[in-house]
């Protein structure tokens, strides 16, 4: 199956924004779950905020509610994470994962629910 492709990531200082994208080519995926991980380096990867039922529902890590937000553009196959006051601490390896399902499982914090997978996109957040 084809993987899901980030982009979007890059260096800024603290206080910056970011907005990342995912998309699948020649494939509508963004219908079913899609969230958005990450990964630090020496730490487990966390989820940071999903999309399930069309649009209709998303998820949020209490770390970055009110400065990240995710949406999806189901006409061009790709959903977006846009991140706002960027901290140090949002330094991470950053992945975007495609659900099995329509709605998200377990708030779609979990990778294990989450089987189509991007290389990932680096962020780096400098203070």
């Amino acid at each position: 199956q084809a993987r899901l492709v980030e982009s979007g990531g890059g260096s800024v200082q603290a206080g910056g924004s970011l907005r990342l994208s995912c998309e699948v080519p020649g494939h509508t995926y963004s219908i079913n779950c899609m969230a958005w991980f990450r990964q630090a380096p020496g730490k487990e990867r966390e989820g940071v905020a999903a999309i399930g039922t069309g649009g209709r529902s998303t998820y949020y890590a209490d770390s970055v509610k009110g400065r990240f937000t995710i949406s999806q553009d189901n006409a061009q196959d790709v959903v977006y994470l846009q991140m706002n006051s960027l901290k140090p601490e949002d330094t991470a390896l950053y992945y975007c994962a495609r659900g099995e399902t329509y709605s998200c499982k377990n708030d779609g914090t979990s990778p294990a629910d989450f089987r189509i997978w991007g290389r990932g996109t680096q962020v780096t957040v400098s203070s």
